[in-house]
């Protein structure tokens, strides 16, 4: 059984004509231990699905489906549970730091927190437990005593992860953490995370918009767009030879070291995501696909399958084929 099983997801914001519709029917599965990645641009509903993987969402949110954490649907847990749940279950490491950090706390506070919260420990075995993560995550156990605005950008993430591991969850879930960081604290901060989760046997779902981190640090890789994933399955996979055009568009918009040619002429995709109060008909990505047919305007696309363990949503991907072929254009543009 997988640790966490998202089936058939929804939310939207408001209600009635004006609801808005923010994840629309998402499946995906993590297994004990596997690191499953979630990309796509700003708009497309990948920190929503985070948020409500553990119902963090406004009131203004309503959510449909199954949310299995470990066999329990958080969706229909009563507030006790998921109260216990939060943390000690699945915690999640926010974009943020400097915003999901109280700044009249010290750190070790802070993280002895949740332990607290949780009856893990007496006081001071949690404050002696924060001062063995901070070490954990790289920081000296005596910046326990420092307020957030006293740590640099990267150890302020650091803290969070520290936080995030602080009730020996079984899943992470990891929103953009490195997104406000340059590129070398960036590197160690995924580095750290790789290295904590194998460590732990820790479950992560890491979100980005950048699939060349994604491919690097996880195991598997579903790209969102307009709400929905358009296409699943294994990182490397994904990011070197997609399936579906959008996962095309993003690999591409990142040159490659080691690769004249896409350091030289980056290729970046034109346009924004549909407003999700007004997608358009058929497959919501054809009015920026390069490669759109007429029947594209009008048929909406499911996952199918791409080749082994892969699946995308797109009408030109042949059964077992990894990339849309020629014939299968033609084949479309003459049934359209």
């Amino acid at each position: 059984m997988s640790l966490l099983e998202i089936k058939d997801l929804r939310v939207t914001y408001g209600s009635g004509a004006a609801a808005v519709p923010a994840v629309r029917g998402v499946d995906l599965t993590v297994g004990s231990g596997q690191k499953l990645g979630i990309a796509g641009e700003s708009g497309c509903g990948k920190s929503t699905l985070a948020l409500a993987l553990l119902r963090l969402l406004p009131a203004s949110a309503t959510l449909s489906g199954e949310i299995l954490l470990d066999g329990e649907d958080v969706l229909t847990m009563k507030w006790g549970r998921l109260r216990a749940v939060r943390w000690a279950g699945a915690s999640i490491v926010f974009q943020g730091a400097m915003h999901s950090l109280n700044a009249v706390h010290r750190i070790g506070d802070q993280i002895a927190e949740p332990l607290l919260v949780h009856h893990q420990a007496s006081p001071a075995a949690a404050r002696k437990r924060a001062c063995e993560l901070l070490e954990q995550v790289g920081l000296p156990a005596g910046r326990a005593n420092a307020y957030p605005h006293e740590l640099s950008g990267g150890q302020r993430q650091r803290v969070m992860i520290a936080m995030a591991l602080a009730c020996g969850p079984q899943v992470i879930v990891a929103d953009e953490p490195t997104t406000a960081l340059d590129v070398m604290i960036q590197a160690q901060i995924l580095r750290l995370i790789e290295q904590l989760v194998a460590d732990q046997d820790i479950s992560l779902l890491m979100i980005s918009h950048d699939l060349a981190v994604l491919a690097d640090t996880c195991d598997r890789l579903a790209v969102m767009y307009a709400g929905r994933v358009v296409e699943e399955g294994p990182a490397q996979e994904v990011f070197t030879a997609a399936a579906h055009p959008y996962s095309r568009a993003l690999s591409g918009a990142f040159p490659r070291i080691g690769d004249p040619a896409s350091r030289r002429a980056p290729r970046g995709l034109p346009g924004d995501p549909p407003d999700p109060a007004s997608l358009p008909a058929g497959c919501t990505f054809h009015p920026r696909c390069t490669v759109a047919v007429d029947a594209c305007a009008t048929r909406d696309q499911a996952l199918r399958d791409a080749g082994p363990g892969r699946q995308a949503a797109c009408l030109l991907v042949e059964p077992g084929a990894g990339t849309p072929s020629q014939h299968g254009t033609e084949e479309a543009r003459s049934t359209s």
